[in-house]
């Protein structure tokens, strides 16, 4: 679940483990922009945020104090944003996209992007990523899905977190 600012509302382990920007609370523009991991971690990165940039302005009310902060925090710690901004794209990042990732530890990842409004949450958007089954990318989320259970297929005992959870990122 995403809301307004790009923040991670919500996220199910399986995610969560694909990357720690996407553990609940963290702002998603804020993660990709300033972690330097991010930058290896999303192909085709500089496009990424751009599309982030965009989407936040899309979905920004501009008189809004958060947007205002947020704004404000990035411009003084990007190069990148301090030139994004300025452009004044507006684009709400469409669903139906591939995003390519390189995971650490499964390798390169083609995922599809969706995204959905949640109905009586006009702020907030379930996103959802996917791979074509049978393929190099749904074998490697399983691996991942496999990280968070312990031997066939049983629940990790509580505490027990993904290899990527420590992940620089």
């Amino acid at each position: 679940m995403q809301g307004r600012y790009l923040d991670v509302l919500a996220a199910n382990p399986v995610v969560a483990a694909l990357s720690p920007v996407y553990t609940p609370g963290t702002n998603l523009l804020r993660a990709v922009l300033l972690d330097p991991a991010a930058q290896e971690f999303f192909t085709g990165w500089e496009a990424r945020v751009g599309g982030l940039v965009a989407s936040l302005r899309a979905a920004s009310q501009p008189d809004d104090p958060r947007l205002a902060g947020l704004v404000e925090e990035l411009s003084a710690e990007s190069e990148l944003f301090r030139r994004l901004w300025p452009r004044h794209d507006v684009r709400p990042q469409p669903g139906g996209e591939t995003h390519r990732l390189c995971h650490p530890r499964v390798g390169e990842l083609e995922l599809q992007y969706d995204k959905f409004a949640v109905t009586g949450a006009e702020d907030q958007l379930m996103v959802i990523y996917h791979a074509e089954p049978g393929t190099r990318s749904a074998e490697g989320l399983r691996k991942l899905a496999e990280d968070l259970s312990g031997p066939g297929g049983t629940p990790a005992p509580p505490g027990r977190t993904s290899p990527t959870a420590h992940a620089s990122r």
